[in-house]
């Protein structure tokens, strides 16, 4: 019997959805892309193999499974989005050489840019555009090379780029990649497209003091969807670059510098007395509004609402207010009552999951002064207690509610507005790694949550970063359409918090090997975090809304 002949020059390329492809061995990715991208719904930017994201210099040279990441998907429209940053930045230099951009935070549906110490105009925008619009015109390419930490260092200075300078400096690497555009080079910590002509979905839109950057998003694909103005939430990013500016860390390396010094204890304690100061504050304007009774704090995941409204009740106490603490986890439905999410699972997020009807006619009988008996939910069996707690409100004290329904106001729907005071927090960083890398809110709180769940519940990473979109969508449905309806704002976020996590998250996301399609982000946040010099816990107070992910807090969170 005659063997079968097998080519070892080739290799077997299997895409989910279109079958196995013969190439050769050696093929760039981007060769093997350009023979699939006509039978493919979206651009693709970067490809999955062996459960690890790849760019398109990705050389194939053995059998795989190749899953596509297209400017459909969240790893696509990243890699989208620092690719327009990138644009941005280049537009900018070519026409204002002299200033630097800085790539901020995200502000509502987009990214919130700024010039370091100089406003922007209207007519600078309408420019910025033009430029960016004719090196998408261009189609050019974007390079990436690799050299080594003292050429990057090199490239960097020359450019006058000291923010890169001082990050590479405490990079633990041989080598980095640097990006070129036009003969015009960065540094990021991500991939991105091969060319500008890709980048054609994209505004620019004037927001004092700065910029918006839009790109699509996941519910908006052909970014037709108006921009949404956010003028609190941009009130409290303001006031995040006052405290940075404070704490004279704008990017990382500061940060570092004071870590590997041995000066970062004053750091440490001016950023917890910038959080008592506003915790205070906000007492101080509920007590000085009689008509406050109903305090509703909501706030996303792990942005450290349980820490936050023990230290606001203090606070309260100091103003010689008796205020009553109230959860609303005693209020749940039956479980076989629960609503039934899409996926047919149940949905304890959902607004219908507590009972609305006696929580209300509880909370207006507690205001009158009268003494009520709140049930006491089961989680283990899904049903509440045959005998509850009874509770009284002092005369004319506040009623403290946390819950991420509390920002809705069909939560409260017999309660009059002006007994409603609502606080929303959450972890707003206000560090960048540089000026032209931002360190995104959710990463912050996806790795706060990863160190409290295994400390609090014995989960892995892997089971934190497999739910994580289920969070998110319950957020967006949820809490951040509600967010403007806040009284005040409270940023959560400490700028030495991510030195401290690293120590925490690191063992736990290098347990995901690329056996589960989590090693993707696995991989990315460990990459993120390597940016940052160690803190020891030691350093951090224990009424430190950080305790509340890391253990020791003062207040059993």
């Amino acid at each position: 019997m005659t063997e079968p002949i097998i080519d070892r020059n080739n290799v077997a390329i299997q895409v989910k959805g279109l079958g196995s492809f013969d190439v050769a061995k050696g093929t760039v990715t981007a060769d093997f892309i350009a023979m699939i991208q006509n039978q493919w719904p979206h651009p693709i930017v970067a490809a999955i193999v062996f459960n690890t994201l790849r760019d398109l210099n990705y050389v194939l040279t053995t059998d795989c499974e190749l899953e596509p990441v297209d400017t459909s998907t969240e790893a696509g429209l990243r890699i989208y989005r620092r690719s327009a940053s990138f644009l941005l930045i280049k537009a900018c230099h070519d026409l204002y050489p002299e200033r630097t951009l800085m790539i901020k935070h995200t502000l509502s549906n987009g990214l919130y840019c700024e010039f370091l110490k100089e406003e922007t105009t209207d007519i600078e925008i309408e420019a910025i555009q033009n430029r960016m619009r004719e090196l998408v015109r261009r189609d050019l390419p974007i390079k990436r090379y690799l050299v080594t930490k003292e050429q990057a260092i090199h490239i960097f200075a020359a450019q006058g780029q000291q923010d890169k300078v001082g990050l590479l400096e405490f990079r633990d690497k041989d080598a980095v990649h640097v990006y070129e555009l036009d003969d015009y080079r960065e540094y990021f910590y991500g991939y991105m497209v091969k060319n500008t002509g890709l980048l054609d979905k994209f505004r620019v839109l004037y927001h004092s003091p700065g910029l918006v950057l839009r790109t699509p998003e996941i519910d908006d694909l052909e970014l037709v969807k108006p921009f949404r103005e956010q003028k609190k939430l941009a009130m409290i990013h303001q006031e995040a670059k006052k405290w940075a500016e404070m704490l004279q860390t704008p990017h990382l390396a500061a940060l570092n510098g004071f870590i590997a010094r041995g000066e970062v204890d004053e750091i440490i304690q001016i950023n917890e007395a910038l959080h008592e100061k506003k915790i205070a504050y906000i007492a101080d304007t509920i007590c000085s509004n009689p008509n406050a009774r109903v305090v509703l704090i909501s706030g996303p995941s792990s942005s450290g609402k349980s820490t936050f409204a023990r230290r606001l009740l203090i606070q309260l106490r100091v103003n010689g207010r008796r205020p009553v603490s109230i959860s609303l986890d005693n209020y749940f439905v039956d479980r076989v009552d629960t609503p039934i999410d899409s996926s047919g699972e149940y949905d304890f997020e959902a607004l219908e999951a507590l009972k609305l009807e006696l929580f209300n006619d509880h909370l207006l009988r507690l205001l009158a002064g009268e003494e009520v008996e709140i049930p006491i939910y089961n989680f283990r069996t899904g049903y509440s207690e045959p005998r509850g707690m009874l509770v009284k409100v002092p005369p004319e004290e506040p009623i403290v509610i946390e819950g991420i329904h509390g920002l809705n106001d069909r939560l409260t729907w017999k309660i009059p507005m002006s007994s409603k005071y609502k606080i929303y927090i959450s972890a707003l960083t206000q560090l960048n790694l540089d000026y032209s890398n931002r360190i995104p809110t959710t990463d912050s709180r996806l790795i706060r949550r990863m160190v409290r769940d295994s400390r609090t519940r014995g989960y892995s990473a892997l089971n934190t970063i497999k739910r994580w979109p289920s969070v998110r969508a319950g957020e967006e449905k949820n809490i951040f359409p509600f967010q403007e309806n806040a009284d005040v704002m409270f940023n959560s976020s400490l700028v030495y918090e991510l030195a401290v996590l690293r120590a925490y998250a690191e063992p736990l996301l290098q347990d995901i090997s690329n056996r589960y399609p989590e090693h993707v982000e696995a991989r990315r946040l460990l990459r993120f975090l390597s940016y940052f010099r160690t803190l020891p816990s030691a350093n951090v107070p224990p009424n430190s809304i950080l305790r509340e992910f890391i253990g020791g807090s003062w207040f059993n969170v």
